[in-house]
């Protein structure tokens, strides 16, 4: 029986057929996956590149295209007779010499300009990798057969010309060595392609079994039909992952907890699921996948269900957020469900407790005290409180001041606790304090397991508060493969601002550079809207987005302004009908606005024309994707809110903390979209629109 590896662009491929021919070629497949009388058989290439290629007729008029290695399969794409013969004529495969993975060459484009770089080399003596030796590249694994093309490269335009032509493999290290970098950054870049899969024995050129299974990227063995019908059938994330992703998520065991940072459409959330499926496969114990909202949660659950098939896998990962958790916890110590406090009787209490305190600062300033000082360092008492360092905060408190805060404090305590109600955060550090209780000191590698899970994985954890975090580190215990959590400082939509040490989190860094789902022009625009500069929180310091790339180009953002909010609806109306006229789903296109009024009005638009599809706040694009978004309303007085800054007298610090955080918000709605965004506003732009 033939061995047979599926790469991604096949499913893509068979995604774009008629339905009965996609029906054939999944036949055929499976025909030809057991070796049956009726299966299709290769076909040799004429003038083909590399003779390892061949075709497999799948469907009428419809081919697939492979390379084969004696019993060794691997199924390219499906097309139409003609493209598949052209296809199979153009590209030949290699193996990196240096890290085993395989690599797809477009061997005729290559040759094609080959002339020009000639040309370009007869005008200049200069060339651009000219100080490297050839010895040197070919460490950093240049192909041998490419190495002649480089030798004619005279300018970075022109080794640009030849990136989409070359693996990524070749291209990266070259550009590394192209821009000045040493060897040992160029050998990083390479490394980078590495993934957690290993294969025993040294790197054979000849050997492309032992190459695509060095290549889970690539190339997704199929033993038999229930796993060929899982590749072809299920959303491409289930089965491909990107090299750095595959490492992150595969990686056996961690011995401390790892931090995975990165941009919008990096794949911080892939790598979370598929760390959650790993670690359950792996049996060790119970699994807590979480985020900070219900909607996520549920969303990380039903992309869970696609990954595992296996029901026994499945039930060994929990999902939730923070608050379930906490409610739950307190709930089994007290033996009922503890009722929370709503925002309006908090925001009375706390205006209460201003004028009793006879303190100067007015009710949101003690409220933002009671959470980012107090609840987040933990404060018992006023001794506690007085010692305490504020950060974050400017106002610089006295003495008599910080008593007076206290009190203040103090006071809606009591009264939160004579009524009988909590909020979130309050149930956080209890159930923290309950589970310290409950485990004490026993958690290292041989104490009894008497927390609730085995692994912890941490979805957008820049968004949780520190009574949050703490909660998480007593609910596992203190071994390998413990906490595992992704998140993006950039992309914070609540004011919590922490290091994972100051919560005794311990945590290795590891950095997600390439965003896979953002043409770099969306990027680039998204960048220059959240102002790209460094932001704190999760670990030691600040993070910049220095470093941050797109893998493909796109169309550039359009951004339009109108003379008022019914012309501005009207251009909204005119680009949704558009874009539903050129085969986007209703559910691949979102709309988004800062106020719920803004959100009521597109709606009745939209659905007064006749079209559906999605409507939501800046707030809910959180954690989704689409093929299109429109963001309206980015005028000045609606973004940044309002009402959702900290006045500049009361503390500066807390309005700059606001303002960024309303940069992170729009910066989250606009980086949804991975191929087309539209930006609208009437009246005068807001300042947060780059010009």
């Amino acid at each position: 029986m033939p061995r047979l590896a599926i790469a991604p662009e096949f499913p893509r491929d068979l995604a774009t057929l008629a339905d009965s021919v996609r029906r054939d070629v999944v036949v055929a497949v499976r025909r030809f996956l057991a070796s049956m009388a009726a299966a299709p058989h290769a076909e040799r290439v004429r003038g083909a590149r590399d003779d390892r290629m061949a075709t497999l007729r799948l469907a009428d008029r419809h081919r697939g295209v492979v390379v084969r290695q004696r019993d060794v399969y691997w199924l390219l794409a499906v097309l139409p007779d003609a493209e598949a013969w052209l296809f199979a004529q153009r590209f030949r495969v290699g193996v990196n010499l240096e890290i085993g993975v395989v690599e797809l060459w477009d061997a005729e484009a290559l040759e094609r300009i080959e002339p020009a770089l000639h040309r370009a080399a007869e005008t200049t003596e200069s060339r651009l990798l000219s100080h490297v030796c050839d010895a040197d590249l070919l460490s950093v694994g240049i192909d041998p057969q490419f190495l002649p093309l480089v030798r004619l490269v005279a300018t970075e335009i022109a080794l640009e010309a030849i990136e989409p032509l070359i693996p990524r493999t070749q291209f990266l290290p070259l550009a590394v060595l192209a821009r000045g970098g040493t060897l040992a950054d160029a050998w990083r870049e390479l490394a980078s392609c590495r993934t957690a899969a290993v294969v025993p024995g040294p790197i054979a050129p000849d050997d492309l079994h032992a190459a695509l299974r060095r290549s889970p990227d690539r190339a997704m063995f199929t033993p038999d039909r229930h796993e060929l019908d899982r590749v072809l059938t299920r959303p491409l994330w289930c089965t491909f992952l990107y090299p750095q992703q595959h490492r992150l998520a595969r990686t056996d065991r961690y011995d401390r907890p790892v931090l995975v940072t990165g941009g919008a459409g990096t794949g911080k959330t892939l790598v979370a699921l598929h760390r959650a499926a790993h670690l359950a496969r792996q049996g060790a114990g119970a699994v807590l996948l979480v985020s900070f909202s219900q909607r996520l949660s549920s969303d990380l659950s039903a992309r869970l269900d696609l990954l595992i098939d296996d029901d026994v896998v499945r039930k060994r990962v929990e999902v939730g957020n923070v608050d379930r958790l906490a409610q739950r916890i307190v709930a089994e110590a007290e033996g009922r469900q503890p009722t929370l406090a709503g925002n309006a009787e908090l925001a009375e209490l706390w205006q209460e407790a201003g004028e009793l305190s006879g303190t100067s600062h007015g009710a949101a300033f003690l409220m933002r005290e009671w959470e980012q000082v107090v609840l987040a360092q933990n404060l018992q008492t006023l001794d506690e409180y007085r010692n305490a360092e504020r950060f974050g905060r400017s106002v610089e408190l006295s003495g008599a001041e910080r008593e007076a805060v206290w009190k203040a404090i103090t006071y809606v305590m009591t009264r939160l606790r004579e009524s009988g109600r909590r909020t979130l955060l309050q149930l956080a550090a209890e159930a923290s304090a309950l589970l310290g209780r409950s485990t004490g000191d026993l958690l290292d590698e041989t104490g009894p397991r008497r927390e609730p899970y085995r692994h912890i994985v941490v979805d957008e954890a820049q968004d949780l508060h520190p009574a949050q975090w703490r909660l998480l580190r007593a609910a596992v215990p203190r071994a390998s493969n413990d906490l595992f959590i992704v998140g993006d400082p950039h992309q914070r939509i609540f004011d919590t601002r922490v290091t994972l040490s100051a919560v005794g989190i311990s945590a290795v860094p590891r950095r997600l550079h390439a965003s896979h789902r953002l043409p770099q022009e969306i990027l680039s625009f998204g960048v220059r809207l959240r102002g790209g500069g460094p932001v704190d929180g999760l670990v030691e310091g600040v993070q910049e987005m220095y470093g941050y790339r797109a893998t493909r180009p796109g169309a550039r953002p359009v951004v339009r302004a109108y003379d008022s909010l019914e012309s501005e609806l009207n251009g909204l109306v005119t680009h949704i009908t558009t874009w539903l006229g050129e085969d986007v789903e209703p559910d691949q296109i979102a709309v988004a606005a800062r106020t719920t009024d803004l959100v009521r009005d597109a709606r009745t638009a939209l659905r007064t024309a006749g079209l559906a599809v999605r409507v939501t706040t800046l707030h809910g694009m959180k954690g989704l994707e689409f093929r299109r978004v429109a963001v309206i309303g980015v005028a000045d007085g609606v973004v940044p809110a309002p009402g959702a800054l900290t006045p500049a007298g009361e503390d500066p610090t807390a309005r700059a903390h606001d303002l960024q955080r309303e940069r992170g918000l729009l910066y989250v709605a606009c980086t949804r979209a991975y191929e087309l965004l539209y930006v609208s506003y009437s009246g005068r732009a807001s300042p947060f629109l780059p010009p």
